[in-house]
C-alpha cells in the first residue's frame, strides 16, 4: 500500500449522472442495492460492494477510473481503488 495517494489528492467532484441510484442497475430494471458510490472523474452513479450488483466496482474495472466517494447523505469519505485508501 503506498504512503500517500495521489488519487485522493487530486480527486475530481463531478456533477453525477443521476440522482435516482444506480446507473447500471436502473438501466436494467433493478432497485435493490444498498449504497451508492460517485465516480469522481466521470460522475458515474453505482451500487457499492455490498449490493448484489457491485457496480461501482465493475465501474472502475472497466475505466480504471480511480476515486469513488460516497454518495450518501452525510458521508464524505473517498476510497481509492488503485492503492487501497480511504481519504
Amino acid at each position: 500500500m503506498a504512503a500517500s495517494c495521489e488519487h485522493l489528492a487530486t480527486a475530481g467532484d463531478p456533477e453525477p449522472g443521476t440522482r435516482e441510484g444506480c446507473e447500471d442497475c436502473l438501466a436494467i430494471g433493478v432497485h435493490d442495492w444498498a449504497h451508492l458510490r460517485l465516480c469522481t472523474e466521470c460522475g458515474h452513479v453505482g451500487c457499492c460492494d455490498s449490493s448484489p450488483n457491485r457496480h461501482a466496482t465493475a465501474h472502475f474495472r472497466a475505466t480504471a477510473h480511480p476515486v469513488v466517494r460516497s454518495f450518501e447523505p452525510g458521508e464524505h469519505w473517498r476510497w481509492c481503488y488503485l492503492d487501497e485508501r480511504l481519504g
